[in-house]
């Protein structure tokens, strides 16, 4: 049997982890989760991590791989990844990597060589007291060609970034390539924007009745700050500012709604970006390529 892999990306709440678990009972396949946050313990309902039931006992990895105490690294995931691929291949299943994190997506299919620098808990602790923006101006002065290439916004990739920098003395270097010796499908979800602003309304709403705000309550209190829920972003964040009343309840649903959508945008602009991507409206349409890939 050659060897194959499937990956599924586009924005979130599109659908991708439901196609995920059809594509890999139609064809004998076994999920890799490439979501940054749902590598995480206890962060379930906010992540909106896929339960049991809907797996539908198709074998899921990389969900509750590490503790939301500590960093968890792209150079961790692709490790991880490698893994897990080489494993459900020795079972002669198709690996299928699911997820919405570019980074996790590329570095794995791409085969990012990602330099080995070790965290600094030191150097992170004194950059998380800077304001975002005093981040970016540091890098722009620092690593210039660095600076323009990352989401400006970005505040854990700023730190990263940073952190690279400061401990090595040398600019970020430029990203090398080992790709994945076996041939890939790339099929990425397409939503229109009314369409994913509604999907991003109606899963909000779920989520609130399902106790996210509760689950953030619960995280604090096994230890988490709040400054770290925040640095999770999007619901971490917003639902931990309204518990430091920095914004009221009916502020913090707004809010949500609104950043959800702009990480939606931002996450299009990266995957538009790639020309291998197969865009998909319908199950029929991921299940005939995904057949014709296979044959």
């Amino acid at each position: 049997m050659e060897r194959k892999l499937i990956a599924i990306v586009g924005p979130t709440a599109a659908g991708k982890s439901a196609l995920g678990v059809k594509i890999a009972k139609k064809f004998g396949g076994e999920i890799i989760s490439a979501d940054s946050r749902q590598v995480y313990k206890g962060m379930d309902i906010g992540t909106g991590k896929i339960t049991k039931r809907e797996m539908m006992g198709i074998p899921h990895h990389l969900l509750d791989a590490a503790s939301p105490r500590r960093q968890f690294t792209v150079s961790q995931f692709q490790k991880l990844a490698y893994k897990a691929i080489k494993k459900i291949f020795r079972k002669e299943k198709i690996p299928i990597l699911v997820g919405g994190s570019p980074l996790y997506i590329y570095a794995v299919i791409d085969g990012w060589v990602i330099p080995e620098v070790k965290p600094n808990a030191r150097l992170r602790r004194d950059l998380e007291k800077l304001s975002t923006d005093t981040l970016f101006q540091k890098l722009q002065r620092i690593d210039s060609k660095r600076a323009k290439t990352i989401e400006k916004q970005n505040r854990r990739r700023l730190i990263r970034a940073l952190e690279i920098v400061m401990s090595t003395k040398q600019p970020v270097p430029p990203l090398e390539k080992k790709p994945l010796p076996c041939p890939v499908l790339f099929l990425g979800i397409q939503k229109n924007t009314e369409e994913l602003r509604t999907l991003i309304a109606r899963r909000l709403e779920k989520r609130f009745k399902q106790g996210m705000v509760r689950e953030v309550k619960r995280l604090h209190a096994q230890g988490l700050s709040w400054k770290r829920l925040e640095s999770f972003g999007l619901e971490y964040k917003c639902i931990a500012q309204y518990f430091q009343k920095k914004i009221s309840k009916e502020k913090m649903k707004q809010q949500l709604q609104k950043v959800i959508e702009d990480f939606a945008r931002r996450q299009m602009v990266w995957f538009k970006k790639d020309p291998r991507i197969r865009w998909i409206q319908t199950l029929r349409e991921a299940q005939s390529l995904a057949r014709d890939f296979l044959k």
